[in-house]
């Protein structure tokens, strides 16, 4: 599950938690889906629900040396604030926050994980991917 309903944080107290199982697929780069697994604990703060991620993906990637396509393992871990654009009791707009690319809530009150974990599997991607380290190369 990769979104939740966070309606109910909102209205409770800072502090209050909730533990959310991610167990889905993402489109990472356009070349196919990859299989995220792991835990996200959800904190209430009093501005925001503070997202804490420990997951685990295969990101389809290819071979620097042979150019086969594989699964690459990643394991990323990221905190982030989603910020609620719309008051949980009254329905009305909330101001942007000062953070320029800021995670939002929507009017629905949908957390939405997607692009954060996106965000963070490309950048935990490896620059020269190998299918296993003594990967020989090109067969010719």
């Amino acid at each position: 599950m990769l979104q939740a309903n966070v309606s109910q944080m909102l209205k409770g107290s800072v502090g209050a938690t909730r533990i959310l199982d991610v167990n889905d697929e993402i489109a990472v780069d356009g070349n196919g889906f990859s299989r995220v697994a792991g835990e996200a604990k959800l904190t209430r703060t009093n501005r925001s629900i503070l997202v804490h991620a420990d997951l685990d993906a295969s990101v389809p990637a290819e071979c620097s040396r042979c150019l086969e396509r594989y699964g690459c393992p990643v394991h990323i871990t990221f905190d982030e604030e989603f910020f609620p654009t719309t008051d949980v009791s009254s329905g009305t707009p909330l101001p942007e926050p000062e953070e320029p690319e800021a995670f939002m809530i929507d009017e629905r009150m949908t957390l939405d994980l997607t692009e954060a974990i996106r965000q963070y599997l490309l950048t935990a991607l490896p620059m020269k991917p190998l299918c296993r380290p003594d990967c020989p190369g090109i067969k010719i």
